[in-house]
């Protein structure tokens, strides 16, 4: 049984009144277990029971062992705690047709795979300001397919040099994790006052830093998974008073449990199946600074038109293929200017489709490209492998393919491309990321 710390239950049962006992009780629940899907798959449907507010998210009845799912690491769903798919409406209905967005606190990815999948052909900018967790963000969305990204490593204040870039902002906040208390009890026992308080003042630091990036007129969406009002209702006036935003309301007549608490909306586990969160959307009022123009030195990046690899994404004349010396790469020619801008001034791990690695006089097909969406898979041969094959490829161990074509062959489990190997006849070369490897035990 998880015992709370006697101020956060004083606290917040000064927020739910006599409902505290309930909050209390579901919390001494195991948690839902909730996945997405990705539209690049046909026909997967995990369960029969829908997430209220999520076109592709399922409850599933039991927790499986996921890492063993091949499916998952092909990126055909993602695992999201489904009180956080809400964002999914309110982009549906504040912001359907937003073109720049940028998900500043995005890691390990949940929310941006749900942007990129809401807004296909947005640009969509995903940022990690830690190192560790912005590479776990960008093998999340290499998995999620969608060749309109950028993956950046930077600070909310290197976003200044983007004034007025984006139409859509989504900060979901780091905060004190009371709403993830039955998922981790390590945020328990972190849990005091003094960690709330802090929480809220690196939540409005990261806002204030990030907030010239946003055009005026643009949208901010703002969540945290916690319930005190330092780090949801106190955080959103400080965006309206200090930085200068009018608050945005949703219609949640459709969804039955979620409470407006008149700054945003909050979602209990006592009222809906999912855990704590608060999520509200707001419009800028503020004036924002003029955008850069982007004109662009793009000498200073050292690209050159590719030769090689230019059918390997459709529409091909969708995109424009570019060759560093060291790798190349297909930008969607919509974008294009945009992301060439964007990898002048951000640190960005992941930018458009990378198609291949230069390895001597070879250029090996990047992983990225087997999991595009836009993969041209008449250029590049297949092969069906059983189960335990699959898992085998995961591990990063050798595996024998008899029976496919010699060369770069995509290996592909019920009917989805899981990576490359490069077969020999006698042997395959297994090119799986050596970082992305499964590490369980079979």
């Amino acid at each position: 049984m998880i015992q709370f710390p006697e101020l956060f239950e004083q606290r917040t049962r000064a927020i739910l009144g006599d409902e505290y006992t309930l909050l209390q009780e579901a919390l001494q629940t195991p948690p839902p277990v909730s996945v997405r899907v990705n539209s690049k798959q046909s026909g997967y449907q995990p369960s029969l029971t829908k997430v209220p507010w999520s076109k592709g998210g399922y409850y599933l009845d039991q927790r499986p062992v996921f890492t063993l799912d091949p499916l998952l690491h092909a990126g055909i769903y993602y695992v999201q705690e489904a009180s956080s798919m809400f964002l999914e409406e309110v982009v549906r209905q504040l912001a359907p047709d937003a073109h720049r967005v940028l998900d500043l606190c995005a890691a390990p990815g949940g929310k941006s795979t749900l942007l990129s999948e809401l807004l296909p052909d947005a640009l969509l900018v995903s940022n990690e300001i830690v190192r560790s967790r912005a590479m776990i963000l960008a093998e999340n969305l290499i998995k999620w397919g969608n060749p309109s990204l950028v993956v950046s490593n930077n600070a909310p204040s290197d976003f200044r040099a983007t004034p007025g870039f984006f139409d859509l902002m989504v900060v979901d906040a780091p905060c004190s994790g009371e709403g993830m208390f039955r998922k981790d009890e390590g945020a328990v026992a972190e849990w005091s006052p003094a960690n709330v308080q802090q929480c809220s003042l690196r939540q409005q630091q990261l806002l204030t830093d990030a907030w010239d990036a946003l055009a005026e007129g643009g949208i901010l969406i703002y969540s945290t998974c916690t319930f005190n009002r330092e780090e949801n209702e106190e955080s959103v006036a400080f965006i309206r008073e200090q930085l200068g935003a009018e608050l945005l309301t949703v219609d949640i007549s459709a969804f039955e449990g979620i409470v407006f608490s008149g700054s945003g909306y909050r979602f209990y586990p006592h009222r809906i199946q999912g855990e704590g969160f608060f999520i509200a959307a707001l419009r800028k009022t503020s004036t924002a600074p003029s955008p850069n123009r982007m004109k662009m030195d793009i000498r200073k990046l050292n690209l050159k038109p590719a030769t090689q690899f230019t059918n390997a994404l459709v529409p091909a004349d969708a995109f424009r293929v570019y060759d560093d010396n060291t790798l190349v790469f297909a930008l969607p020619r919509q974008w294009n200017d945009e992301i060439l801008f964007l990898r002048l001034r951000l640190n960005c791990l992941v930018a458009g489709v990378q198609l291949a690695e230069r390895k001597g006089n070879d250029l090996i097909p990047a992983h990225q490209l087997a999991l595009s969406k836009n993969l041209n898979t008449e250029q590049f041969s297949g092969t069906e492998v059983d189960l335990t094959t699959a898992l085998l490829y995961l591990k990063r161990e050798a595996i024998s393919l008899p029976d496919a074509p010699k060369g770069y062959v995509r290996i592909c489990y019920n009917g989805h491309t899981l990576g490359w190997v490069k077969n020999l006849g006698n042997r395959s070369n297994n090119l799986y990321p050596q970082h992305w490897r499964i590490r369980m035990n079979l």
